[in-house]
């Protein structure tokens, strides 16, 4: 089966993130009233159908167009797409029962390679979808398609379940692959295709709080991965290679390092907890080396908890091997750690300046390092110089 969605829209700064990503949909609503005043009546259909109300979508390049019949519930509509490749799909849909993709009943049009255009309705029950044709929760007398000069027009008829006319609205476009639709971007306009219209008033809604909760939950995961694995990990690491060269430090640094540590852990789980509750949430959404990566930091970092517990004396004859296994497993989860952060950020396709903050993060701790490291190599240098002179005066001393 092929899978495609409708997905929801989508460290000091970078906490900062999940309170911007409320802003942005407070900044949806405020534009709406601007989208709606888009100038998309002027548009010639082919068939010289006239609509008397017309709204220019939010996003990927999307408009709609309907006539709505009080006297029978029933909107005739056209749903356009503009700049269509062949190749493609499209589909608008009505939820009405819920929001987002989960329950909406789609109009949907498959353009082949040979640029002809299959309509029909699919009702999509779970993420797994591969929008196979079914009937949907309301009439459809009838739905057809084209693709005219770039842009692919559905033509339907809808009789508007219960007499309501305002519903939550999803439009989506993706590619074909093998004459089937293949699962679409996973980019910011492909999470904010969805809002709200109402067939009387014209008015139409942008994001908003639709799949607002599921949002939140992504960006969540996302923070608290970001603080834990990709921030605190690196520093706790630091603080055990740099600061027990200081003697005042000691044993300082390892209350310091155990506790960056457990804090990151702690903080790590529950960022993890909360990447399980999204995929199972999520069925057919994957991102399988993001998934594969973090089972994989979970499991190293179980197993340096435990390490700790297991620790040697500093005399005891297994403490080499002990430091050996702790260093290169603690290593591999701070490497991992930075991979899987910006592997979250490409798929939460935050603005670019999160991913750059986040760099830029990574950027100080490079350069915080490299001072460290050599100040570090500067004692440990100059204390070996002075114990060698310190060994050769007391030799002579007893000569």
């Amino acid at each position: 089966m092929i899978h495609t969605t409708f997905l929801p829209p989508s460290i000091s700064s970078l906490l900062v993130f999940f309170q911007t990503s409320k802003l942005n949909q407070l900044i949806f609503k405020t534009q709406v009233s601007s989208y709606a005043q888009q100038n998309c009546n002027n548009y010639a259909f082919s068939r010289n159908e006239i609509y008397a109300t017309c709204v220019s979508l939010p996003v990927l390049n999307s408009h709609l167009h309907w006539n709505y019949h009080s006297s029978n519930s029933t909107v005739d509509l056209a749903f356009r797409h503009a700049g269509s490749d062949t190749s493609q799909w499209v589909a608008w849909a009505l939820n009405i029962n819920g929001q987002g993709m989960v329950g909406a009943q789609a109009l949907v049009a498959v353009t082949g390679s040979n640029g002809s255009v299959q309509a029909y309705t699919s009702a999509v029950t779970g993420y797994s979808t591969g929008l196979q044709p079914s009937q949907l929760s309301f009439d459809v007398p009838s739905i057809t398609a084209e693709r005219v000069r770039g842009d692919v027009v559905i033509y339907a008829t809808l009789v508007l379940p219960r007499g309501g006319t305002r519903f939550n609205q999803v439009w989506q476009v993706g590619p074909v692959n093998n004459g089937a639709p293949g699962i679409h971007g996973l980019g910011a306009d492909n999470r904010n295709s969805l809002g709200s219209v109402d067939f009387i008033s014209g008015e139409t809604g942008a994001g908003g709080n639709i799949g607002g909760s599921r949002q939140r939950k992504r960006n969540t995961h996302g923070v608290l991965n970001a603080v834990s694995w990709g921030v605190l990990m690196p520093m706790g690491a630091m603080a055990a290679r740099y600061l027990k060269v200081f003697s005042v430090a000691n044993p300082a640094w390892f209350y310091i390092h155990a506790a960056t540590q457990t804090s990151a852990y702690i903080v790590g789980v529950a960022g993890w907890a909360t990447g399980l509750k999204l995929g199972s949430d999520s069925a057919g959404i994957t991102h399988q080396s993001h998934r594969n990566i973090g089972i994989i930091l979970f499991s190293f970092a179980t197993l340096q908890v435990f390490a700790l517990l297991l620790r040697p004396k500093p005399d005891n004859k297994y403490r080499f091997y002990w430091n050996i296994y702790h260093h290169s497993l603690g290593y591999s989860i701070i490497i991992l750690s930075i991979i899987n952060v910006y592997e979250g950020l490409d798929i939460l396709d935050p603005e670019k300046k999160w991913k750059n903050a986040y760099t830029g993060i990574l950027i100080a701790l490079g350069v915080i390092t490299v001072v460290l490291e050599a100040l570090t190599w500067f004692i440990v240098l100059k204390r070996k110089k002075e114990d060698k002179v310190t060994h050769a005066g007391g030799a002579n001393g007893h000569a």
